[in-house]
Protein backbone atom coordinates (compact mmCIF):
# COMPACT_ATOMS: atom_id res chain seq x y z
CA UNK A 1 0.00 0.00 0.00
CA UNK A 2 2.81 2.37 0.92
CA UNK A 3 4.59 1.48 -2.34
CA UNK A 4 1.43 2.31 -4.31
CA UNK A 5 1.05 5.64 -2.49
CA UNK A 6 4.63 6.59 -3.27
CA UNK A 7 4.07 5.70 -6.92
CA UNK A 8 0.94 7.85 -7.04
CA UNK A 9 2.85 10.71 -5.40
CA UNK A 10 5.61 10.62 -8.01
CA UNK A 11 3.04 10.45 -10.81
CA UNK A 12 1.37 13.51 -9.38
CA UNK A 13 4.68 15.38 -9.23
CA UNK A 14 5.44 14.41 -12.81
CA UNK A 15 2.02 15.65 -13.92
CA UNK A 16 2.59 18.94 -12.13
CA UNK A 17 5.97 19.30 -13.85
CA UNK A 18 4.42 18.40 -17.20
CA UNK A 19 1.77 21.04 -16.69
CA UNK A 20 4.42 23.61 -15.75
CA UNK A 21 6.47 22.85 -18.87
CA UNK A 22 3.44 22.95 -21.16
CA UNK A 23 2.30 26.24 -19.68
CA UNK A 24 5.35 27.98 -21.15
CA UNK A 25 3.99 30.14 -23.92
CA UNK A 26 6.08 32.86 -25.43
CA UNK A 27 4.55 36.31 -25.51
CA UNK A 28 5.74 39.90 -25.48
CA UNK A 29 6.00 39.83 -21.68
CA UNK A 30 8.49 36.96 -21.57
CA UNK A 31 10.27 37.01 -24.94
CA UNK A 32 13.38 38.53 -23.40
CA UNK A 33 13.67 36.16 -20.43
CA UNK A 34 12.97 32.98 -22.39
CA UNK A 35 15.07 33.72 -25.44
CA UNK A 36 18.00 34.97 -23.36
CA UNK A 37 17.95 31.60 -21.63
CA UNK A 38 17.39 29.43 -24.69
CA UNK A 39 19.67 31.13 -27.25
CA UNK A 40 23.06 29.82 -26.13
CA UNK A 41 25.23 30.85 -29.07
CA UNK A 42 26.58 27.28 -29.32
CA UNK A 43 25.23 26.48 -32.78
CA UNK A 44 26.03 29.99 -34.00
CA UNK A 45 29.68 29.57 -32.95
CA UNK A 46 29.94 26.01 -34.24
CA UNK A 47 28.58 27.08 -37.62
CA UNK A 48 30.85 30.12 -37.75
CA UNK A 49 33.85 27.86 -37.13
CA UNK A 50 32.74 25.51 -39.93
CA UNK A 51 32.12 28.23 -42.51
CA UNK A 52 35.23 30.31 -41.77
CA UNK A 53 37.52 27.43 -42.69
CA UNK A 54 36.82 28.18 -46.34
CA UNK A 55 37.61 31.09 -48.69
CA UNK A 56 34.07 31.45 -50.01
CA UNK A 57 33.01 32.64 -53.45
CA UNK A 58 29.60 31.77 -54.85
CA UNK A 59 29.75 28.35 -56.48
CA UNK A 60 33.06 27.22 -55.01
CA UNK A 61 33.70 24.30 -52.67
CA UNK A 62 33.56 26.24 -49.40
CA UNK A 63 30.43 28.17 -50.36
CA UNK A 64 28.57 25.01 -51.35
CA UNK A 65 29.69 23.06 -48.28
CA UNK A 66 28.34 25.92 -46.17
CA UNK A 67 24.96 25.69 -47.93
CA UNK A 68 24.71 21.97 -47.26
CA UNK A 69 25.85 22.40 -43.65
CA UNK A 70 22.93 24.81 -43.15
CA UNK A 71 20.55 22.34 -44.80
CA UNK A 72 21.78 19.54 -42.54
CA UNK A 73 21.19 21.59 -39.39
CA UNK A 74 17.76 22.74 -40.59
CA UNK A 75 16.69 19.14 -41.13
CA UNK A 76 17.94 18.19 -37.65
CA UNK A 77 15.71 20.98 -36.32
CA UNK A 78 12.66 19.64 -38.14
CA UNK A 79 12.60 21.63 -41.37
CA UNK A 80 11.32 19.67 -44.37
CA UNK A 81 12.58 20.26 -47.88
CA UNK A 82 9.81 21.90 -49.88
CA UNK A 83 9.37 19.20 -52.52
CA UNK A 84 8.50 16.71 -49.77
CA UNK A 85 6.43 19.09 -47.64
CA UNK A 86 2.65 19.21 -47.37
CA UNK A 87 0.51 22.29 -47.02
CA UNK A 88 0.27 21.57 -43.28
CA UNK A 89 4.02 21.70 -42.70
CA UNK A 90 5.07 24.87 -40.91
CA UNK A 91 8.86 24.40 -41.15
CA UNK A 92 10.17 24.16 -44.72
CA UNK A 93 13.29 24.97 -46.69
CA UNK A 94 14.55 24.88 -50.26
CA UNK A 95 17.88 25.08 -52.06
CA UNK A 96 17.64 27.15 -55.22
CA UNK A 97 20.11 26.24 -57.96
CA UNK A 98 21.09 28.39 -60.92
CA UNK A 99 23.90 27.93 -63.43
CA UNK A 100 26.60 30.57 -63.01
CA UNK A 101 27.22 32.73 -66.07
CA UNK A 102 30.90 32.94 -65.16
CA UNK A 103 33.07 30.22 -63.63
CA UNK A 104 33.70 30.15 -59.93
CA UNK A 105 37.14 30.49 -58.33
CA UNK A 106 39.07 29.19 -55.37
CA UNK A 107 42.60 29.57 -54.10
CA UNK A 108 44.67 26.45 -53.45
CA UNK A 109 48.26 27.42 -52.73
CA UNK A 110 50.87 30.11 -53.33
CA UNK A 111 54.32 31.28 -52.31
CA UNK A 112 56.70 34.13 -53.14
CA UNK A 113 60.45 33.83 -52.69
CA UNK A 114 63.06 36.53 -53.19
CA UNK A 115 65.78 34.84 -55.22
CA UNK A 116 68.86 34.29 -53.07
CA UNK A 117 66.89 34.23 -49.81
CA UNK A 118 65.66 31.22 -47.85
CA UNK A 119 62.65 32.66 -45.99
CA UNK A 120 59.58 33.08 -48.28
CA UNK A 121 58.25 36.59 -48.66
CA UNK A 122 54.71 35.23 -48.37
CA UNK A 123 53.05 31.82 -48.07
CA UNK A 124 49.44 30.86 -48.63
CA UNK A 125 49.24 28.74 -45.50
CA UNK A 126 49.75 31.85 -43.35
CA UNK A 127 48.21 34.47 -45.66
CA UNK A 128 45.25 32.99 -47.47
CA UNK A 129 44.28 36.38 -48.92
CA UNK A 130 47.53 36.76 -50.84
CA UNK A 131 46.09 35.52 -54.16
CA UNK A 132 43.82 38.05 -55.81
CA UNK A 133 40.38 36.71 -56.70
CA UNK A 134 40.20 35.53 -60.36
CA UNK A 135 43.93 34.84 -60.57
CA UNK A 136 45.00 31.91 -62.73
CA UNK A 137 47.70 29.42 -61.76
CA UNK A 138 51.32 29.85 -62.75
CA UNK A 139 53.10 26.85 -64.28
CA UNK A 140 53.65 24.17 -61.62
CA UNK A 141 57.31 25.14 -61.20
CA UNK A 142 56.31 28.80 -60.83
CA UNK A 143 57.53 31.96 -62.56
CA UNK A 144 60.85 33.66 -61.89
CA UNK A 145 61.05 37.26 -63.09
CA UNK A 146 62.46 40.66 -62.25
CA UNK A 147 60.18 42.83 -60.13
CA UNK A 148 59.74 46.50 -61.08
CA UNK A 149 58.49 49.01 -58.49
CA UNK A 150 56.12 51.65 -59.90
CA UNK A 151 56.12 54.72 -57.69
CA UNK A 152 53.81 56.66 -60.01
CA UNK A 153 51.19 54.54 -61.75
CA UNK A 154 50.63 57.30 -64.33
CA UNK A 155 54.07 56.40 -65.73
CA UNK A 156 53.22 52.72 -66.13
CA UNK A 157 51.71 53.11 -69.60
CA UNK A 158 55.06 54.32 -70.96
CA UNK A 159 57.26 51.73 -69.25
CA UNK A 160 58.57 48.46 -70.63
CA UNK A 161 57.26 45.82 -68.21
CA UNK A 162 56.94 42.89 -70.61
CA UNK A 163 57.79 39.64 -68.81
CA UNK A 164 58.39 41.47 -65.53
CA UNK A 165 56.45 41.55 -62.28
CA UNK A 166 54.86 44.93 -61.68
CA UNK A 167 54.87 46.05 -58.03
CA UNK A 168 52.79 49.09 -56.97
CA UNK A 169 51.08 50.46 -53.89
CA UNK A 170 47.55 50.55 -55.25
CA UNK A 171 44.65 48.27 -56.10
CA UNK A 172 45.53 45.58 -58.68
CA UNK A 173 42.40 46.58 -60.58
CA UNK A 174 43.87 50.08 -60.97
CA UNK A 175 46.88 48.86 -62.93
CA UNK A 176 45.52 45.68 -64.49
CA UNK A 177 45.02 46.95 -68.04
CA UNK A 178 48.27 48.91 -68.23
CA UNK A 179 50.35 46.12 -66.70
CA UNK A 180 48.79 42.92 -68.01
CA UNK A 181 46.74 43.70 -71.12
CA UNK A 182 48.89 46.47 -72.62
CA UNK A 183 52.25 45.89 -70.92
CA UNK A 184 52.31 42.06 -71.11
CA UNK A 185 53.71 41.86 -67.57
CA UNK A 186 54.27 38.44 -66.03
CA UNK A 187 52.08 39.34 -63.07
CA UNK A 188 51.11 41.99 -60.54
CA UNK A 189 52.07 42.48 -56.91
CA UNK A 190 50.34 45.23 -54.93
CA UNK A 191 49.97 46.65 -51.45
CA UNK A 192 46.79 48.54 -50.58
CA UNK A 193 45.78 48.20 -46.91
CA UNK A 194 43.75 51.21 -45.66
CA UNK A 195 44.78 53.04 -42.49
CA UNK A 196 41.84 51.79 -40.41
CA UNK A 197 43.37 48.30 -40.58
CA UNK A 198 46.32 49.68 -38.57
CA UNK A 199 48.81 47.97 -40.92
CA UNK A 200 51.89 49.03 -38.99
CA UNK A 201 50.44 47.18 -35.99
CA UNK A 202 48.81 44.27 -37.84
CA UNK A 203 51.81 43.78 -40.07
CA UNK A 204 50.85 40.35 -41.43
CA UNK A 205 47.28 41.26 -42.48
CA UNK A 206 46.30 41.23 -46.14
CA UNK A 207 42.97 42.67 -47.22
CA UNK A 208 41.64 40.57 -50.07
CA UNK A 209 41.80 41.96 -53.59
CA UNK A 210 40.55 40.94 -57.02
CA UNK A 211 41.35 41.31 -60.71
CA UNK A 212 39.14 40.89 -63.78
CA UNK A 213 38.48 37.32 -64.87
CA UNK A 214 40.55 37.13 -68.06
CA UNK A 215 40.65 33.77 -69.85
CA UNK A 216 42.85 35.20 -72.62
CA UNK A 217 45.83 36.49 -70.65
CA UNK A 218 45.26 34.13 -67.66
CA UNK A 219 46.82 36.64 -65.25
CA UNK A 220 47.70 36.40 -61.61
CA UNK A 221 48.05 39.04 -58.92
CA UNK A 222 49.39 38.94 -55.38
CA UNK A 223 48.41 41.22 -52.50
CA UNK A 224 51.10 41.95 -49.90
CA UNK A 225 50.98 42.45 -46.16
CA UNK A 226 52.63 45.56 -44.72
CA UNK A 227 55.50 43.39 -43.50
CA UNK A 228 56.06 41.81 -46.93
CA UNK A 229 55.74 45.17 -48.69
CA UNK A 230 58.41 46.76 -46.50
CA UNK A 231 60.73 43.79 -46.91
CA UNK A 232 60.40 43.85 -50.71
CA UNK A 233 60.94 47.62 -50.91
CA UNK A 234 64.05 47.31 -48.75
CA UNK A 235 65.45 44.61 -51.03
CA UNK A 236 64.80 46.80 -54.09
CA UNK A 237 66.86 49.63 -52.60
CA UNK A 238 70.13 47.68 -52.98
CA UNK A 239 69.94 45.67 -56.19
CA UNK A 240 67.79 44.19 -58.90
CA UNK A 241 65.34 41.72 -57.37
CA UNK A 242 63.94 38.58 -58.93
CA UNK A 243 60.99 36.81 -57.43
CA UNK A 244 59.91 33.21 -57.77
CA UNK A 245 56.13 33.15 -57.68
CA UNK A 246 54.03 29.99 -57.47
CA UNK A 247 50.25 30.33 -57.68
CA UNK A 248 47.72 27.50 -57.74
CA UNK A 249 44.01 28.18 -58.14
CA UNK A 250 40.94 26.43 -59.49
CA UNK A 251 38.59 28.10 -61.97
CA UNK A 252 35.67 26.00 -63.13
CA UNK A 253 31.97 26.05 -64.14
CA UNK A 254 29.56 25.78 -61.25
CA UNK A 255 26.13 26.76 -60.01
CA UNK A 256 24.80 29.37 -57.65
CA UNK A 257 23.13 28.00 -54.55
CA UNK A 258 20.74 29.91 -52.31
CA UNK A 259 18.99 28.41 -49.30
CA UNK A 260 15.68 29.76 -48.02
CA UNK A 261 13.94 28.56 -44.84
CA UNK A 262 10.36 29.50 -43.94
CA UNK A 263 8.46 29.27 -40.67
CA UNK A 264 4.93 29.70 -41.89
CA UNK A 265 2.66 32.20 -40.18
CA UNK A 266 -0.63 30.91 -38.79
CA UNK A 267 -2.83 33.91 -39.60
CA UNK A 268 -1.10 36.00 -42.25
CA UNK A 269 1.35 33.60 -43.93
CA UNK A 270 1.96 35.83 -46.93
CA UNK A 271 3.25 38.66 -44.75
CA UNK A 272 6.82 38.07 -43.66
CA UNK A 273 9.99 39.24 -42.00
CA UNK A 274 13.19 38.21 -43.84
CA UNK A 275 16.61 37.80 -42.26
CA UNK A 276 19.40 37.70 -44.85
CA UNK A 277 22.95 36.45 -44.21
CA UNK A 278 25.46 36.23 -47.04
CA UNK A 279 27.89 33.32 -47.21
CA UNK A 280 30.55 34.61 -49.59
CA UNK A 281 33.60 36.49 -48.18
CA UNK A 282 36.81 34.97 -46.86
CA UNK A 283 36.52 35.72 -43.16
CA UNK A 284 35.02 34.64 -39.85
CA UNK A 285 33.27 37.80 -38.71
CA UNK A 286 32.58 38.67 -42.33
CA UNK A 287 30.34 36.84 -42.68
CA UNK A 288 30.46 33.37 -41.17
CA UNK A 289 29.00 34.98 -38.03
CA UNK A 290 25.88 36.15 -39.86
CA UNK A 291 25.41 32.66 -41.24
CA UNK A 292 25.76 31.11 -37.79
CA UNK A 293 23.48 33.54 -35.97
CA UNK A 294 20.74 33.15 -38.58
CA UNK A 295 20.96 29.36 -38.33
CA UNK A 296 20.62 29.28 -34.55
CA UNK A 297 17.73 31.76 -34.78
CA UNK A 298 15.98 29.46 -37.26
CA UNK A 299 16.56 26.25 -35.32
CA UNK A 300 15.57 27.74 -31.96
CA UNK A 301 12.36 29.09 -33.47
CA UNK A 302 11.67 25.63 -34.90
CA UNK A 303 12.07 24.19 -31.42
CA UNK A 304 9.56 26.65 -29.97
CA UNK A 305 7.11 25.92 -32.79
CA UNK A 306 7.37 22.13 -32.42
CA UNK A 307 6.85 22.42 -28.66
CA UNK A 308 3.86 24.69 -29.31
CA UNK A 309 5.47 27.44 -27.25
CA UNK A 310 5.44 29.97 -30.06
CA UNK A 311 3.50 30.26 -33.29
CA UNK A 312 4.19 33.26 -35.53
CA UNK A 313 1.12 34.90 -37.04
CA UNK A 314 3.25 36.10 -39.94
CA UNK A 315 5.94 34.10 -41.75
CA UNK A 316 9.56 34.23 -40.63
CA UNK A 317 12.05 33.69 -43.47
CA UNK A 318 15.80 33.12 -43.43
CA UNK A 319 17.87 33.62 -46.58
CA UNK A 320 21.49 32.51 -47.07
CA UNK A 321 23.30 33.21 -50.33
CA UNK A 322 25.48 35.59 -52.31
CA UNK A 323 25.59 39.10 -50.85
CA UNK A 324 23.10 41.53 -52.39
CA UNK A 325 22.62 39.28 -55.44
CA UNK A 326 20.55 36.62 -53.66
CA UNK A 327 18.58 39.16 -51.66
CA UNK A 328 17.92 41.32 -54.71
CA UNK A 329 16.63 38.29 -56.59
CA UNK A 330 14.41 37.32 -53.66
CA UNK A 331 12.67 40.70 -53.61
CA UNK A 332 12.50 41.15 -57.38
CA UNK A 333 11.72 37.77 -58.93
CA UNK A 334 8.28 37.44 -57.34
CA UNK A 335 6.47 40.79 -57.28
CA UNK A 336 3.45 39.32 -55.47
CA UNK A 337 5.63 37.89 -52.70
CA UNK A 338 7.63 41.12 -52.49
CA UNK A 339 4.51 43.17 -51.76
CA UNK A 340 4.03 41.24 -48.54
CA UNK A 341 7.59 41.45 -47.24
CA UNK A 342 7.05 43.80 -44.33
CA UNK A 343 10.58 43.94 -42.94
CA UNK A 344 14.09 42.93 -44.06
CA UNK A 345 17.13 42.66 -41.80
CA UNK A 346 20.72 41.99 -42.83
CA UNK A 347 22.99 40.01 -40.51
CA UNK A 348 26.55 40.92 -41.48
CA UNK A 349 29.60 40.82 -39.17
CA UNK A 350 27.51 40.17 -36.05
CA UNK A 351 29.82 38.21 -33.75
CA UNK A 352 32.88 40.30 -33.06
CA UNK A 353 35.12 40.13 -30.04
CA UNK A 354 35.35 43.90 -29.90
CA UNK A 355 38.31 43.87 -27.51
CA UNK A 356 40.29 42.31 -30.35
CA UNK A 357 38.72 43.88 -33.42
CA UNK A 358 38.11 47.36 -32.08
CA UNK A 359 34.65 47.41 -33.59
CA UNK A 360 31.33 48.33 -31.98
CA UNK A 361 28.00 46.65 -32.62
CA UNK A 362 25.99 48.93 -34.88
CA UNK A 363 22.48 49.21 -36.19
CA UNK A 364 22.78 50.89 -39.56
CA UNK A 365 19.55 52.84 -39.79
CA UNK A 366 17.21 53.14 -42.70
CA UNK A 367 17.86 56.43 -44.50
CA UNK A 368 16.75 59.19 -42.14
CA UNK A 369 17.79 62.88 -41.87
CA UNK A 370 21.03 61.87 -40.11
CA UNK A 371 22.19 60.53 -43.51
CA UNK A 372 21.83 64.11 -44.82
CA UNK A 373 22.90 66.14 -41.79
CA UNK A 374 25.31 63.96 -39.80
CA UNK A 375 26.06 65.67 -36.52
CA UNK A 376 26.09 65.21 -32.76
CA UNK A 377 26.13 61.54 -31.79
CA UNK A 378 25.40 60.47 -35.37
CA UNK A 379 28.66 59.50 -37.03
CA UNK A 380 29.56 57.65 -40.20
CA UNK A 381 31.97 54.77 -39.92
CA UNK A 382 35.28 54.53 -41.74
CA UNK A 383 33.43 52.48 -44.35
CA UNK A 384 31.86 55.79 -45.28
CA UNK A 385 28.58 57.03 -46.66
CA UNK A 386 27.45 59.47 -49.33
CA UNK A 387 25.25 62.40 -48.39
CA UNK A 388 21.64 61.68 -49.26
CA UNK A 389 18.75 63.94 -50.26
CA UNK A 390 15.34 64.38 -48.66
CA UNK A 391 13.60 62.35 -51.34
CA UNK A 392 15.77 59.35 -50.44
CA UNK A 393 14.85 59.11 -46.78
CA UNK A 394 12.39 56.44 -45.74
CA UNK A 395 10.31 57.28 -42.64
CA UNK A 396 9.40 54.20 -40.63
CA UNK A 397 9.13 52.97 -37.06
CA UNK A 398 11.66 50.15 -37.66
CA UNK A 399 14.75 52.23 -36.80
CA UNK A 400 13.66 53.28 -33.33
CA UNK A 401 11.83 50.02 -32.61
CA UNK A 402 15.02 48.01 -33.13
CA UNK A 403 17.20 50.55 -31.33
CA UNK A 404 14.91 50.24 -28.29
CA UNK A 405 15.13 46.42 -28.31
CA UNK A 406 18.91 46.37 -28.67
CA UNK A 407 19.49 49.09 -26.08
CA UNK A 408 17.42 47.03 -23.63
CA UNK A 409 19.58 43.96 -24.30
CA UNK A 410 22.67 46.15 -24.02
CA UNK A 411 21.58 47.24 -20.55
CA UNK A 412 20.71 43.69 -19.55
CA UNK A 413 23.97 42.17 -20.81
CA UNK A 414 26.34 45.11 -20.26
CA UNK A 415 26.85 45.22 -24.01
CA UNK A 416 27.66 48.30 -26.09
CA UNK A 417 25.08 49.04 -28.81
CA UNK A 418 25.34 51.99 -31.17
CA UNK A 419 24.02 53.20 -34.51
CA UNK A 420 25.27 54.77 -37.70
CA UNK A 421 23.53 56.68 -40.50
CA UNK A 422 22.76 54.75 -43.66
CA UNK A 423 25.84 53.82 -45.72
CA UNK A 424 24.74 50.81 -47.80
CA UNK A 425 26.86 47.96 -49.11
CA UNK A 426 25.06 44.92 -47.70
CA UNK A 427 21.87 42.89 -47.92
CA UNK A 428 19.63 45.63 -46.53
CA UNK A 429 20.00 47.63 -49.76
CA UNK A 430 17.86 45.41 -52.07
CA UNK A 431 15.01 45.59 -49.56
CA UNK A 432 15.22 49.37 -49.40
CA UNK A 433 15.36 49.61 -53.19
CA UNK A 434 11.96 47.90 -53.23
CA UNK A 435 10.64 50.24 -50.49
CA UNK A 436 10.74 47.48 -47.89
CA UNK A 437 11.79 48.71 -44.43
CA UNK A 438 15.25 47.31 -43.72
CA UNK A 439 18.29 47.79 -41.51
CA UNK A 440 21.75 46.28 -41.13
CA UNK A 441 23.19 44.68 -37.99
CA UNK A 442 27.00 44.80 -38.09
CA UNK A 443 30.26 45.90 -36.43
CA UNK A 444 32.75 48.58 -37.42
CA UNK A 445 35.50 49.77 -37.34
CA UNK A 446 37.15 46.35 -37.47
CA UNK A 447 40.93 46.40 -37.77
CA UNK A 448 40.78 42.95 -39.42
CA UNK A 449 37.99 43.74 -41.89
CA UNK A 450 38.37 41.73 -45.12
CA UNK A 451 41.82 40.52 -44.02
CA UNK A 452 43.19 37.03 -43.55
CA UNK A 453 43.45 37.76 -39.82
CA UNK A 454 39.65 37.76 -39.59
CA UNK A 455 39.57 34.29 -38.11
CA UNK A 456 37.62 32.41 -35.46
CA UNK A 457 39.77 33.80 -32.63
CA UNK A 458 38.25 37.25 -33.36
CA UNK A 459 34.70 35.94 -32.78
CA UNK A 460 32.83 36.21 -29.48
CA UNK A 461 30.18 33.67 -28.51
CA UNK A 462 28.71 36.28 -26.18
CA UNK A 463 28.24 38.73 -29.04
CA UNK A 464 26.68 36.01 -31.22
CA UNK A 465 24.25 35.32 -28.39
CA UNK A 466 23.40 38.98 -27.81
CA UNK A 467 22.72 39.70 -31.47
CA UNK A 468 20.74 36.51 -32.09
CA UNK A 469 18.74 36.86 -28.89
CA UNK A 470 17.74 40.46 -29.54
CA UNK A 471 17.02 39.88 -33.20
CA UNK A 472 14.58 37.12 -32.22
CA UNK A 473 12.94 39.24 -29.53
CA UNK A 474 12.35 41.96 -32.10
CA UNK A 475 11.23 39.50 -34.78
CA UNK A 476 8.72 37.71 -32.55
CA UNK A 477 7.28 41.05 -31.47
CA UNK A 478 6.75 42.17 -35.07
CA UNK A 479 5.49 38.82 -36.34
CA UNK A 480 2.76 38.67 -33.71
CA UNK A 481 2.06 42.38 -33.57
CA UNK A 482 -1.47 43.48 -32.73
CA UNK A 483 -3.10 46.72 -31.63
CA UNK A 484 -1.34 46.61 -28.26
CA UNK A 485 1.99 46.26 -30.04
CA UNK A 486 1.11 49.15 -32.34
CA UNK A 487 0.25 51.41 -29.40
CA UNK A 488 3.44 50.44 -27.60
CA UNK A 489 5.59 51.07 -30.70
CA UNK A 490 3.84 54.40 -31.28
CA UNK A 491 4.39 55.46 -27.68
CA UNK A 492 8.09 54.58 -27.82
CA UNK A 493 8.41 56.28 -31.19
CA UNK A 494 6.88 59.46 -29.79
CA UNK A 495 9.42 59.44 -26.94
CA UNK A 496 12.25 58.94 -29.46
CA UNK A 497 10.93 61.86 -31.52
CA UNK A 498 10.94 64.18 -28.51
CA UNK A 499 14.50 63.17 -27.62
CA UNK A 500 15.65 63.63 -31.20
CA UNK A 501 14.06 67.07 -31.61
CA UNK A 502 15.62 68.28 -28.38
CA UNK A 503 19.01 67.01 -29.54
CA UNK A 504 18.58 68.72 -32.89
CA UNK A 505 17.68 71.95 -31.07
CA UNK A 506 20.96 71.66 -29.18
CA UNK A 507 22.93 71.00 -32.38
CA UNK A 508 21.20 73.87 -34.20
CA UNK A 509 22.10 76.31 -31.45
CA UNK A 510 25.73 75.25 -31.75
CA UNK A 511 25.59 75.58 -35.53
CA UNK A 512 24.05 79.06 -35.42
CA UNK A 513 26.65 80.18 -32.87
CA UNK A 514 29.28 78.97 -35.35
CA UNK A 515 27.80 81.13 -38.08
CA UNK A 516 25.52 78.67 -39.90
CA UNK A 517 22.32 80.01 -41.44
CA UNK A 518 19.08 79.93 -39.48
CA UNK A 519 17.25 78.76 -42.60
CA UNK A 520 19.41 75.64 -42.75
CA UNK A 521 18.66 74.81 -39.13
CA UNK A 522 14.93 75.26 -39.67
CA UNK A 523 15.21 72.92 -42.66
CA UNK A 524 16.88 70.26 -40.47
CA UNK A 525 14.28 70.56 -37.70
CA UNK A 526 11.48 70.37 -40.26
CA UNK A 527 13.02 67.28 -41.84
CA UNK A 528 13.06 65.48 -38.50
CA UNK A 529 9.51 66.61 -37.75
CA UNK A 530 8.30 65.20 -41.06
CA UNK A 531 10.32 62.03 -40.59
CA UNK A 532 8.63 61.27 -37.28
CA UNK A 533 5.14 62.35 -38.31
CA UNK A 534 5.35 60.00 -41.28
CA UNK A 535 6.92 57.28 -39.13
CA UNK A 536 3.96 57.49 -36.75
CA UNK A 537 1.73 56.83 -39.73
CA UNK A 538 3.57 53.59 -40.55
CA UNK A 539 2.61 52.01 -37.22
CA UNK A 540 -0.82 51.44 -38.75
CA UNK A 541 0.60 48.49 -40.67
CA UNK A 542 0.87 46.61 -37.38
CA UNK A 543 -2.92 46.36 -37.08
CA UNK A 544 -5.57 44.85 -39.32
CA UNK A 545 -7.61 48.06 -39.31
CA UNK A 546 -5.78 51.40 -39.36
CA UNK A 547 -8.76 53.09 -37.70
CA UNK A 548 -7.91 51.30 -34.46
CA UNK A 549 -4.95 53.58 -33.74
CA UNK A 550 -5.71 56.55 -36.00
CA UNK A 551 -6.57 58.85 -33.11
CA UNK A 552 -3.36 57.96 -31.25
CA UNK A 553 -1.31 58.60 -34.39
CA UNK A 554 -2.95 61.97 -34.91
CA UNK A 555 -2.33 62.90 -31.27
CA UNK A 556 1.38 62.06 -31.58
CA UNK A 557 1.65 64.06 -34.79
CA UNK A 558 0.09 67.11 -33.15
CA UNK A 559 2.52 66.82 -30.25
CA UNK A 560 5.49 66.86 -32.64
CA UNK A 561 4.04 69.83 -34.50
CA UNK A 562 3.76 71.69 -31.21
CA UNK A 563 7.32 70.88 -30.12
CA UNK A 564 8.70 71.84 -33.52
CA UNK A 565 6.91 75.19 -33.42
CA UNK A 566 8.47 75.93 -30.03
CA UNK A 567 11.92 74.94 -31.30
CA UNK A 568 11.61 77.27 -34.26
CA UNK A 569 10.61 80.14 -31.95
CA UNK A 570 13.67 79.47 -29.78
CA UNK A 571 16.01 79.40 -32.78
CA UNK A 572 14.61 82.67 -34.15
CA UNK A 573 15.15 84.55 -30.89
Amino acid sequence: MLKKSITLFFLAVLCINCKTEKSLELNSANYSDVINKQFTGDLALETTAFVEKYWRVVGNTGFNKSIYKIAEELEKAGFIIEEKATKNDILTYRIEKRALKKPTWESVNASILIEGEIEPLLQHNTNRNMIALNSYSTPTEGITAEVVYIDDIQKLANMDVKGKIVFAETSPYQIFKAAIVDGKAAGIITYDNPDYLQPEKNTTSIQFRSIPLDSVHKPWAIALSYQAKERLKTALEYEKVELKVVVETNIYPSEELTIVADIKGSEKPKERLVFSAHIQEPGANDNATGVGVALEMATLTAKFVKQKEYQPKRTLTFLWGDEIISTRRYVQEDSIRAKDIKWGISLDMVGENTEKTGGTFLIEKMPDPSAIWTRGNDKHTEWGGSKMSLNQIKPHYLNDFLIDKFKAQGKRANWVVSTNPFEGGSDHVPFLMQNIPSVLFWHFTDQFYHTDNDRIDKVSKTTLKNVGTTALIAAYTLLNADENTARSVLSDLEKAAVVRLNEELKQSKIAINNGDALSTQIEIITAWKDWYKNSFETTKDLVSDAKIISKEVEKSQKLIDSITNEIEKILKQ
